[in-house]
């Protein structure tokens, strides 16, 4: 095999393997939403679902307090989690020295996004259910998410900042703004895009996450929307796996579409959100 031909066979293979990568997604959406458009109506978006585990009961219920307690998990991790990653970030890129602690600390937290979420979920549970007597509820879970999160913010960050470029905060720094007020104004402002990447991704990865909230939020069957952040809460992965799990009926699995829909239909919503806020900071960088 010549070389011309060598080169046209890696780029064929090239060609297959990004037309894979495009139409899994594409397949994955509309497998979910075949299967869940017709259990998706108003009744089950408002109703609630049923203590039994008989499936002529669970089906007649709906997954409005999974709906909300997703929602505040990711809210509540995303929340907690943000802050503490972009100032570690800020940390690491603007004030720590590249050295050996500098690297350990690199090293730890891509260590910990690689982490099997139920190890995460059991540490929690340790922790913070038992030891520190949070119980099953809205905030150990959001606690044990913000762990999944931290590193893509982290991460995230840390690359945005570094790209912002030296003359941005020399001109700060010589028009007798401090090294802070250079960090917040300049520098972070430029790295907004990069950084919202990161929080996106953080929000994936909690949005969809079952085996953390399993052993710290109470299980996903919860009749009440949480009032407290003591209180049990129900999420919708949860919920999708119980069913998954409890039967082969397929009446009752399209039940397990439904909510695996509406939970594409918040992280889209989420994503799109957060890629708008990204561009109109991106034009916004440009009209400057």
């Amino acid at each position: 095999m010549n070389p011309v031909q060598k080169e046209k066979m890696i780029l064929g293979l090239m060609y297959v393997a990004v037309f894979l990568s495009i139409i899994m997604l594409p397949i994955i959406i509309l497998w979910v939403t075949t299967n869940g458009i017709g259990e998706l109506n108003w009744t089950f978006l408002t109703g609630t679902p049923s203590f039994s585990t008989s499936e002529s009961r669970l089906a007649t219920h709906g997954v409005f307090p999974q709906i909300i307690g997703s929602f505040y998990l990711v809210a509540g991790s995303t929340l907690l989690g943000t802050p503490v990653g972009v100032l570690s970030a800020i940390y690491l890129t603007e004030y720590a020295a590249p050295n050996i602690i500098t690297k350990t600390i690199r090293f730890f937290t891509e260590t910990l996004a690689g982490i099997p979420s139920i190890v995460i979920g059991l540490f929690g549970m340790e922790l913070l259910v038992y030891r520190l007597g949070f119980q099953t509820s809205l905030l150990s879970g959001v606690v044990s998410l913000s762990l999944m999160t931290l590193p893509f913010v982290i991460r995230a960050s840390e690359e945005a900042i570094k790209v912002v470029p030296n003359e941005y905060r020399e001109a700060s720094l010589a028009m007798g703004a401090s090294k802070w007020q250079t960090i917040l104004k300049v520098v972070i402002p430029a790295a907004l895009p990069g950084i919202l990447t990161g929080v996106l991704l953080g929000m994936g990865r909690a949005i969809g996450e079952t085996a953390v909230l399993i052993l710290t939020t109470g299980g996903g069957m919860s009749r009440k929307v949480p009032t407290r952040l003591t209180s049990p809460v129900g999420s919708l992965p949860i919920y999708i796996y119980l069913i998954a799990k409890e039967t082969v009926h397929q009446d009752l699995l399209n039940r397990g579409y439904a909510a695996s829909l509406v939970l594409l239909i918040i992280f889209f919503s989420m994503s799109v959100s957060a890629l708008l806020i990204r561009n109109h900071y991106l034009r916004k960088l440009g009209n400057e």
